[in-house]
């Protein structure tokens, strides 16, 4: 089997090659802008990387020059951080859709997406699939407009889709200006205090390694497919206690500095997702 990973050089990405690369029947390939980037990472003589802008207005048979993949997943994006960019909205929504239709025009079969939980909006409490959308950032609206247009595409030309709501992701890799990757840095740094928002809210965690592992899963099963999956743990967790616990396992002591940081305007104070779907996929593969 021919597996295109796109964002192979990403948080996600990085992972996902790596947990691919534990099936020896699959045969991997990667992208992303730079080759160079690329060579840097462990898997990359084990795979092949084909460098491709999704961005680019080249005119090519997208399917033909990935070596025609059984299957896609398809990570890459632009411009996060950055919620609130309307990078989202007026760039990476229509070359992602170009992306897409171009491979499924031209014989793609089977594609896997990942999408976010900020597509459900500011609905507090559990998150199904079966909620309506109603995503309040230009992220989660192009995401979410994203999956729309698939939606018809896979009407025309007959493939196969998933299209996943990732939650919350940490581990070694991720932005420097997330949650655990400044607590890493304060730890590192050695300092006695950690400036943070009031740890009231309530989140759903998944460590980066089994974020990789469930999105390979469902993107190399063919029983769910063609309607949105959850990826997350399907536990809310407090983040003071989510730091907390962290802090214990790194066996170091440091004092929170709760309230520094005011909540957020662009999430709700407490979701989770429901996760039975994943676990349906999960124990079928058992």
């Amino acid at each position: 089997m021919r597996v295109l990973v796109t964002g192979a050089t990403g948080f996600i990405g990085n992972n996902l090659v790596n947990e691919l690369l534990k099936d020896k029947n699959i045969e991997i390939i990667s992208t992303s802008r730079c080759n160079k980037k690329a060579s840097r990472f462990d898997w990359f003589s084990k795979v092949k990387h084909i460098p491709y802008d999704i961005n680019s207005s080249e005119d090519l048979n997208l399917f033909d020059y990935f070596d025609k993949p059984d299957k896609v997943i398809h990570l890459a994006w632009d411009g996060l951080p950055n919620y609130n960019d309307l990078i989202h909205i007026e760039k990476n929504l229509f070359h992602n859709y170009s992306f897409i239709k171009n491979l499924a025009s031209n014989g793609l079969k089977d594609i896997t997406i990942t999408g976010t939980c900020f597509e459900y909006g500011l609905v507090n409490g559990c998150l199904n699939e079966d909620l309506i959308a109603n995503p309040s950032n230009s992220y989660a609206k192009a995401k979410d407009s994203l999956r729309k247009f698939t939606e018809e595409l896979e009407k025309k030309y007959g493939f196969n889709y998933k299209w996943v709501r990732l939650f919350y992701m940490y581990g070694e890799g991720q932005g420097k200006n997330s949650l655990i990757a400044i607590l890493d840095k304060a730890i590192r740094d050695g300092e006695s205090e950690f400036n943070m928002s009031g740890g009231e809210q309530l989140r759903d965690y998944l460590h980066i390694t089994e974020v990789a592992s469930n999105l390979s899963k469902i993107a190399l099963q063919n029983k769910i497919y063609n309607q949105i999956i959850n990826c997350c743990s399907g536990e809310p967790v407090p983040i003071k206690i989510f730091v907390e616990n962290y802090l214990s396992k790194k066996e170091y002591k440091m004092k929170l500095n709760l309230g520094y940081f005011p909540y957020s305007t662009y999430e709700p104070m407490a979701f989770w997702g429901n996760n039975a779907k994943l676990q349906m996929i999960l124990s079928d593969l058992l």
